[in-house]
């Protein structure tokens, strides 16, 4: 079976675009790596997606094998009026997924916006042409609560929050979902959580099922049934230019995305199982039926610490 959208109508792939930033200010959690493999997993389940480096690291960007280029058209040109998103836009190795790259002069946009009106609203801005164009557009986050995640938040539907089976991961979420009600309050009132996902988990630790068991307490059903494991090939592919799911389609760490994908498309209010899709080009086949074979996750049981 492969995922589609359908609308009320039954039109496949017709679902104004959600977007969804990848946020949390603390580093080291796997947000680069969450977005480039979602937005890869939604375009491998043929949904139009785009991904937006919003991170002056640029690490989304290269981690799609796109070299850093200053005077390409760039999420610092849209934050700057500089450029149309349109203008900006990458095709990648995925035929339905597309890319703005960042720079690392996007960190001067800080800086620059600071006396400018209606700073918090550019990202929203430049992105609204595109929302009918994509079913969903990721925003990659800084790890930092500053202008350009505010940007991100602002323009963004819901967040995503990657977050590692640790105690300070407890802590710094917190401090996010103070920034969230701060948003919520004056900017995006209608900006949601799309979920919490755990990353890099070992199940077999006491302190990731603690950890666990505290989000689950707290988020009910937005904590992700979908956990993404410690895997070699999600930090080989990068090096390599590549989604994971591109790299090694079978791999765990591409498994864990593709399901995670799943779940958040099932989650919104269009979104079906379609029938089987009709033939796929050769080039797609190895992702596709890598795609197809990965079955539904399920609730995990209940593990005491």
């Amino acid at each position: 079976m492969r995922i589609m959208l359908l609308n009320s109508s039954g039109s496949p792939n017709n679902l104004m675009g959600r977007v969804i930033a990848v946020a949390n200010q603390k580093g080291g959690v796997g947000k680069t790596t969450t977005a480039i493999n979602l937005a890869a997993s939604f375009a491998a389940a043929e949904v139009n997606t785009l991904l937006v480096d919003c991170d002056p690291q640029s690490n989304a960007t290269s981690g799609l094998g796109f070299v850093k280029n200053p005077d390409r058209g760039s999420s610092y040109h849209l934050l700057m009026g500089a450029a149309t998103a349109e203008e900006a836009l990458l095709t990648t190795e995925l035929e339905q997924l597309w890319l703005i790259p960042a720079h690392k002069n996007l960190i001067g946009a800080n800086i620059e916006l600071v006396d400018a009106e209606g700073r918090e609203y550019r990202m929203r801005d430049a992105l609204a042409p595109l929302r009918e164009r994509f079913q969903f557009i990721v925003l990659d986050c800084p790890p930092a609560l500053d202008l350009l995640t505010l940007n991100a938040l602002v323009a963004a539907d819901a967040v995503l929050i990657p977050m590692q089976g640790e105690y300070f991961a407890l802590e710094g979420v917190s401090e996010l979902l103070d920034t969230i009600e701060r948003i919520r309050a004056g900017l995006n009132p209608e900006l949601g959580i799309e979920g919490v996902v755990l990353t890099m988990f070992d199940e077999r630790t006491n302190l990731a099922q603690q950890v666990m068991t505290e989000l689950k307490n707290y988020f009910g059903e937005k904590l992700c049934r979908t956990t993404v494991p410690r895997n070699i090939r999600l930090a080989e592919a990068p090096s390599h230019g590549k989604a994971a799911l591109v790299y090694d389609p079978r791999s765990k760490g591409a498994e864990s995305y593709i399901r995670l994908a799943k779940e958040i498309i099932e989650r919104q209010p269009s979104a079906v199982i379609a029938q089987p899709s009709a033939e796929t080009s050769p080039a797609k086949t190895q992702v596709g039926e890598a795609v197809q074979e990965i079955p539904a996750a399920v609730p995990e049981m209940d593990k005491t610490a």
